[in-house]
């Protein structure tokens, strides 16, 4: 079968989509890439969730497979908005990398180190409250750009420290680029770590990509975005989710945050589901009810209001 990949160009991305490409073709099937360009690769000098934070990374990759330029996409699962455009789906969910945050620096290594009035750079509202939560004195600052020249301005001194995914780090093996990299204790984004292949609803194209799929991500991303979804927030919301499968396997452990951008309000959460679906119909919408049960606790709290709140003060 031939198969066509919508992508972003930027050195990630492209990785992302070799790895799929790879994996397609060790099953027979012919695979073209379509390299472009998306609003949040153009739009560099604005904080992305001022340009709109839902679907910056992916309309455009979506408008080449309405348009049948593409059949697929492969995405950054934590960049992927919980709806979809009529006739696209999420058709896979690959095993998942790192999910942590981590602080890269050229002087320090931890978070502790930072001295006071540390500039860190990171392009997430996520993080952005999360750091302040814990460290109100930082001076955190919008980062936008590639990974490159993230590095670059960290290197030239523009910076003290800047946040990444650990999944990028270790894709790209940046390890050798920077002096330090600590990881954080931060909440990560829904689907952090996660590669995300996108699809045109077509039922021979979904039977081929159903093998990337990994159960166990796709019970854990579903829980995230569940939640996520729930409380109407988009990719660039001030909200981080993680579920994960305890030892035993028998449970879903969640745990979420969400606040002001500046960190002064922040409600937290942690929660153990029992998790005993039987069959794979049986484990999607299981896992939908989780993220919506825990999202339920955290409404009660207010939660839809802070982020009101939190849009409002970004807007």
């Amino acid at each position: 079968m031939k198969i066509r990949i919508a992508t972003r160009k930027s050195i990630l991305a492209m990785w992302q989509t070799e790895h799929i490409k790879a994996r397609l073709e060790s099953r027979g099937h012919t695979v073209e890439i379509l390299q472009m360009k998306t609003k949040g690769d153009i739009i560099l000098d604005t904080p992305l969730a001022k340009i709109g934070g839902k679907g910056l990374f992916t309309k455009e990759l979506e408008n080449a497979m309405l348009e049948n330029r593409a059949d697929i996409a492969v995405h950054s699962l934590k960049d992927v908005p919980t709806e979809f455009p009529d006739g696209l789906c999420l058709a896979a969910v690959c095993s998942r990398e790192d999910v942590r945050d981590a602080l890269l620096s050229e002087r320090f290594g931890s978070l502790d180190e930072l001295p006071r009035g540390a500039k860190v750079g990171t392009t997430s509202l996520r993080r952005q409250m999360q750091l302040l939560a814990l460290r109100p004195d930082l001076v955190v600052v919008s980062l936008r750009g590639n990974v490159q020249s993230r590095l670059e301005k960290l290197k030239n001194g523009e910076f003290d420290a800047i946040v990444l995914a650990m999944a990028g780090i270790n894709r790209l093996g940046l390890w050798r680029e920077v002096k330090f990299i600590s990881p954080l204790e931060t909440v990560a984004a829904m689907g952090q770590g996660a590669l995300g292949v996108e699809a045109v609803e077509d039922a021979e194209l979904l039977r081929a990509l159903a093998f990337l799929n990994d159960e166990k991500s796709v019970v854990e991303t579903s829980v995230e975005r569940a939640f996520v979804h729930a409380l109407n927030g988009g990719c660039q919301a001030p909200i981080g989710v993680s579920a994960v499968f305890d030892e035993a396997g028998a449970c879903v452990v969640v745990r979420a945050v969400l606040g002001l951008c500046d960190g002064s309000e922040v409600l937290r959460d942690e929660a153990k589901f029992e998790f005993n679906a039987k069959c794979v119909c049986d484990v999607k919408s299981r896992a939908i009810e989780i993220g919506r049960e825990f999202a339920a606790t955290f409404v009660k709290r207010g939660a839809k209001e802070l982020l009101a709140r939190a849009e409002a003060e970004n807007a």
